[in-house]
């Protein structure tokens, strides 16, 4: 939720100082300006803390520049910081504070622009915040990931994965690349009586068939050459827990018997030993080929598959939980800000377009555009012309359109940092109280009517929210039903 934060502005240049203070107070967002010589006497004497700031707005003509950032630096190293005006020329040293650098503005900045890039720095020092609050904690098991969701199809694995977590019985579980069965067999193990024993997975497929029976069941010393000393296999390792064999379809069939023996008798050897050595494993096998198929061209085995599909998870692709990405997103970005790895948002225009996407990669590929975009828009709002081209199943122009008709504003276009007025001109006052007053109907609308929610989603703060629901006659009766 956004903090009483407040804008520190530093800017010798007296116009532009006071320009921003008044788009500022027109956003509702309360801030303090100073010049480079006065802001440390200025912040102390209001007794204002670094963590009272949400960025500070630098005047990049100012001549000490290299000075007031060292002097901020110490200050907080961690408040990011803005420059306005023409690009100053640093020295390396000065240079290497880009990690806060959250990006830079004109010299006469808009209130869209503005709020842009207030919005990021939000973004920034709530990173900061959690990166402060888990520094000194253990990493959190993420299991649900790729599970949460509230379509049909999600819902029913969720329901069928409580229904034998803790049952001693074998797992199949089927499905594309990328759907989640590992994480499918983590949450089964986690959630089972062997939580506090071993987790180990094996990708068949991954390793070569000559050594994939040393891999599973381990070998003794002079079993073969280069086997130098004995070795315990992964039945061993995971001996009172779970192994998870991933792409059981890639297993050889002579591998397959070897495999159904050990399901059936409980016993295994190692190789190059004939002493039979008794195994507590519970295996969870995944797969994405078609094993039926596989048993009637010959090349999987009919007793091995009974014996692993006693309860079969079948994993939905994700163009058929299509109504789960936006979910999905938010679990994957509140990973990467765990994480400390940055953070991005997404808008509804550019959501609508992934939702539309075939995703033949699945959650996996989901995963990899958002890291991406959050390495490329870092702790920006992505629109669809912000998403590689094969993601962008939205034309932006009608989308726009759209919603400009559908708020009964004037339609003004957007190309780079130049916004193209309409022919016969436009009441700008009214033009930002309309998207202003349908952006808070709109969020609102989204929370159910929650006001804390829907500051949070605007970027602003709660009472700023409830001064502008008042003065646009907005009440929770309406946007509540």
């Amino acid at each position: 939720m956004w903090k009483e934060l407040k804008v520190l502005v530093i800017d010798d240049n007296l116009q532009r100082r006071h320009d921003l203070k008044v788009v500022l107070d027109f956003m509702g967002e309360p801030a303090v300006v100073a010049g480079s010589s006065d802001w440390q006497a200025l912040t102390l004497e209001g007794n204002h803390s670094p963590d009272s700031f949400v960025a500070v707005l630098v005047g990049c003509d100012n001549q000490e520049i290299q000075q007031l950032l060292a002097e901020l630096k110490e200050w907080d190293s961690r408040l990011p910081f803005i420059f306005v005006g023409a690009s100053p020329k640093l020295d390396d040293q000065a240079s290497d504070e880009s990690s806060r650098f959250i990006g830079q503005l004109g010299g006469s900045p808009s209130y869209a622009t503005l709020m842009d890039i207030l919005h990021r720095a939000q973004r920034f020092r709530e990173a900061q915040e959690r990166s402060k609050q888990h520094q000194n904690k253990q990493r959190p098991i993420h299991l649900f990931r790729s599970l949460v969701g509230t379509s049909r199809k999600i819902a029913s694995v969720r329901e069928m994965m409580a229904q034998v977590a803790d049952k001693e019985v074998s797992v199949l579980i089927t499905g594309e690349s990328g759907t989640g069965k590992e994480v499918v067999a983590r949450n089964l193990h986690y959630s089972s009586k062997r939580r506090n024993a071993p987790f180990v997975p094996v990708n068949c497929g991954a390793i070569p068939a000559e050594l994939l029976e040393s891999e599973l069941f381990g070998h003794e010393k002079g079993a073969f050459t280069g086997a130098i000393s004995s070795r315990a296999g992964r039945f061993e390792l995971a001996e009172g827990g779970t192994l998870f064999l991933d792409e059981i379809g890639d297993m050889p069939l002579n591998m397959q018997v070897k495999l159904l023996r050990v399901l059936q008798e409980r016993v295994f050897e190692r190789v190059g030993s004939n002493k039979p050595q008794p195994v507590n494993v519970r295996v969870i096998a995944a797969t994405h080929r078609d094993l039926e198929q596989m048993i009637t061209d010959g090349s999987f085995r009919e007793d091995l598959y009974y014996r692993l599909n006693v309860f079969p998870i079948e994993m939905p692709s994700l163009s058929q939980r299509a109504e789960d990405i936006p979910i999905l997103i938010n679990e994957l970005v509140s990973r990467l800000e765990s994480e400390n790895r940055g953070s991005v948002r997404f808008n509804s225009a550019a959501i609508l377009s992934l939702s539309r996407h075939p995703w033949p990669g699945n959650v996996r590929e989901l995963a990899n555009l958002v890291e991406r975009m959050a390495i490329v828009h870092p702790y920006g709002v992505v629109g669809v012309q912000d998403l590689p081209e094969k993601y962008r199943h939205v034309e932006v122009e009608e989308e726009f359109e759209a919603l400009a008709e559908q708020e009964n504003a004037p339609v003004m276009a957007s190309m780079g940092d130049t916004t193209l007025l309409p022919d016969d001109g436009i009441d700008l006052k009214e033009y930002l109280t309309n998207l202003e007053r349908n952006l808070i109907q709109q969020a609102l609308d989204d929370c159910g009517g929650v006001v804390a929610r829907a500051a949070s989603r605007l970027a602003i703060r709660r009472t700023t929210l409830v001064e502008k629901m008042r003065k646009y006659g907005l009440h929770r009766a309406e946007v509540t039903g």
